[in-house]
């Protein structure tokens, strides 16, 4: 068994810079945001975080969030098994394709869909006369989230699914089995800590999204508001406590993300082993 090399001056150079970096970077501007909200005490935060729209906004966030977890997980897994799965022209393409959202800014996904759907589309009149509104409306603010985000899952699942072959999956099959029984007794256990793993990731951006969103809810208070546009309208109402009392509930939520997060490595590792 190899011994690990023991640190050296670089390596407590490098560990000092990055610890440095982390610090000025991400715990810091975590802890003054946490004493900021609290600052005028446990009453104003309550009352911030209580607010009718702070709980309207929280409650979208959590529902976009869901919907966008539950559309990305069936379309992560689908689109990982037809890439790795099956030979097909056009399938360079596809994979490009899906990687694009992570390429485009934000402000531009949330301005393709009023491209798409807004008045001066031809698309409009049809919207219109269906009564199902889109831009500054929940379900612009879906679809929105979903561009955004739908390359997490499969990110994850198709390294996996591509070192796992199809050797299982055709013995599977010859043997008279289905996809459903293929694909529970067969892929599932290869994919399932990959599969999580990009849940939780899809979950953590699909709370914090902001630029697609903001181009495609009209900011409509108590509406269309998603936390970070919540916060962003609090802020720039001079509203500091409120803002960063609500910004301390996203931040907790991102820190149970982080730790959900961490549990899932542990446990994949800890199977692999």
């Amino acid at each position: 068994m190899k011994q690990k090399k023991k640190c050296g001056v670089h390596g407590w150079i490098l560990i000092g810079l990055s610890s440095a970096f982390l610090i000025v970077m991400l715990i810091l501007p975590l802890i003054y945001v946490m004493v900021t909200a609290f600052r005028e005490g446990w009453h104003s935060f309550s009352a911030a975080v209580t607010d009718k729209y702070a709980v309207a906004s929280i409650k979208l966030t959590l529902e976009v969030t869901l919907i966008t977890v539950i559309c990305n997980t069936l379309f992560g897994i689908f689109a990982s098994w037809t890439i790795t799965k099956f030979r097909f022209r056009g399938k360079k393409i596809i994979s490009t394709l899906m990687d694009l959202p992570l390429t485009v800014s934000p402000i531009i996904a949330g301005l393709i869909y009023v491209l798409t759907f807004g008045r001066q589309s031809f698309l409009y009149p049809y919207v219109k006369a269906s009564g199902f509104d889109i831009i500054f409306a929940v379900p612009g603010i879906v679809l929105a989230t979903i561009f955004v985000t739908f390359p997490f899952i499969s990110r994850e699942i198709v390294p996996v699914l591509t070192a796992q072959g199809t050797d299982e999956e055709e013995a599977a099959a010859l043997m008279g089995a289905g996809f459903p029984m293929i694909f529970r007794k067969v892929t599932f256990p290869h994919i399932k800590w990959a599969l999580l793993y990009g849940i939780v990731l899809c979950t953590a951006r699909a709370m914090g999204e902001f630029g697609a969103v903001s181009v495609l809810s009209g900011h409509l208070k108590g509406k269309t508001l998603t936390m970070p546009l919540y916060i962003e309208l609090l802020y720039q109402g001079y509203d500091f406590s409120g803002a960063f009392a609500v910004s301390a509930i996203l931040v907790l939520m991102a820190v149970i993300i982080l730790v959900i997060k961490s549990i899932l490595v542990y446990k994949g590792k800890e199977e692999e082993l």
